[in-house]
């Protein structure tokens, strides 16, 4: 996964767009924006996300439709950082506990999960 440079008023970014479909039960929907609120998250994982250069992460969602967005420094490998995270503490006890919203393997990785998106269109440059 290559990413795509993102302009800031600061630099260049590489943004990542991805997507994931978790189960349509409307309580299961509400644990999972529960455990990824500010309040309830696992702060080990916010720290794993940081330490393999992850600049900055959002999920979106509507419905049982997630949209994750990435903005990492433009040198970022996402395999190498994604290998790395798999390995960080609490990562997979965080990764088979999110796995029943997901509707996947409790030993699934992130990166086997969330479906990267092509983009399609910007404001291109005049």
């Amino acid at each position: 996964m290559e990413g795509y440079i993102q302009k800031l008023s600061n630099g260049k970014l590489k943004r990542y767009v991805q997507f994931l479909e978790i189960s349509d039960d409307p309580e299961l929907m509400a644990q999972y924006r529960y455990w990824h609120s500010e309040a309830h998250h696992w702060q080990e994982i916010r720290e794993g996300i940081r330490a393999v250069g992850i600049l900055e992460m959002e999920i979106y969602m509507i419905h049982n439709q997630l949209v994750m967005i990435v903005d990492t420094p433009v040198d970022f490998n996402w395999q190498e950082a994604m290998s790395k995270l798999a390995t960080l503490p609490r990562q997979a006890e965080w990764e088979a506990f999110v796995a029943r919203f997901q509707g996947c393997s409790a030993d699934a990785c992130s990166d086997e999960k969330w479906q990267p998106a092509e983009r399609i269109f910007q404001l291109y440059e005049d």
